[in-house]
């Protein structure tokens, strides 16, 4: 398996972009840049589908705003040049701007309200085709959704999606719960990965670890965080997972919370490996202007540094 061989040190790369984005080139500069200047071993590419909002129970797995095959083997090929294990991840958004993890319907059918054999089957869909994607281009991991806290509990559901996600790709399967959910979804056996969001404060990482390892070896599975990350504002290191909060631009907090949090990883071994949110594929900026960028990507930044540093110490 994928994290028997070495720690996975990937950077999530290309989110949100939309098909047709390898037909131009900055694409392929962006993942030099992404290699050269982080060190890491790994790239994490989403795959995301759309839905109108939360209660919504099509989701468009073919329009315009999501990448195609064409894209994924593009992609594929050229981090196969660069030495990248690839993980392929199926996400979806929401088009009215509300976070994913409020999808979420009646238990209990009610006659005209939406529901959730409407979602699942087209949840399945989506995912099915990443799925065709992952197994086409000979992807390392195939993680099957994102942060989905109101679907979590529909056990059966993802249980039979997982069973159907194996009759199309050969290779290892995970799900990225949220942060704190790692103990709540009751359906890890089903899949061979634990993965879930990092996105932990200063201060609050070793008891976090802690409760998950204990999660991990009682699933018997490995672990590794699909995402995690932090704003380059001043008091984001304690929200990290809030891209709207904290004050001006800081790098230097930045640094500082990757720095804890590449620390506490290494008191851990059992997490196997890590996913840097998040790296833009088309749209990176220009390094020199990495100080005044106070989103999460770390080009042009001290936690680049702190994570070229800990590449080379894996």
């Amino acid at each position: 398996m994928i994290l028997d061989d070495t720690f996975l040190n990937a950077y999530t790369y290309g989110f949100c972009e939309k098909r047709g984005f390898t037909r131009g080139t900055a694409w392929r500069w962006s993942l030099r840049e992404l290699v050269r200047t982080t060190g890491c071993n790994a790239i994490i590419l989403p795959v995301c589908a759309w839905q109108d909002h939360t209660y919504s129970t099509q989701i468009d797995s073919r329009g315009p705003d999501v990448m195609d095959a064409a894209d994924v083997h593009a992609v594929s090929e050229y981090a196969r040049e660069l030495d990248l294990k690839l993980i392929l991840k199926a996400m979806v958004n929401c088009r009215d701007g509300y976070w994913r993890a409020y999808i979420h319907f009646f238990d209990q059918p009610v006659p005209v309200e939406p529901g959730w054999e409407d979602w699942f089957a087209s949840w399945n869909e989506h995912v099915c085709r990443v799925a065709d994607m992952a197994e086409q281009s000979h992807a390392d991991m195939l993680c099957i959704g994102c942060e989905m806290v109101g679907t979590d509990h529909r056990e059966q559901e993802w249980r039979r999606l997982v069973d159907r996600v194996r009759q199309h790709y050969h290779g290892p399967v995970t799900y990225n719960c949220d942060k704190y959910q790692e103990d709540r979804v009751v359906w890890w056996d089903a899949l061979d990965i634990i993965s879930s969001s990092g996105y932990y404060p200063m201060g609050e990482m070793d008891d976090n670890f802690e409760r998950i390892q204990r999660v991990a070896e009682a699933a018997d599975r490995p672990f590794m965080f699909m995402e995690c990350g932090c704003p380059a504002r001043k008091q984001s290191k304690y929200r990290p997972n809030d891209w709207t909060y904290g004050g001006e631009c800081s790098q230097e907090e930045q640094a500082e919370w990757y720095d804890a949090f590449i620390r506490t990883l290494e008191r851990f071994p059992f997490i196997r490996g890590v996913g840097w949110w998040d790296w833009p594929a088309t749209r990176l900026y220009p390094a020199e202007t990495g100080p005044d960028q106070d989103g999460y990507c770390t080009y042009g930044k001290r936690a680049n540094d702190v994570l070229k540093q800990f590449s080379e110490r894996l």
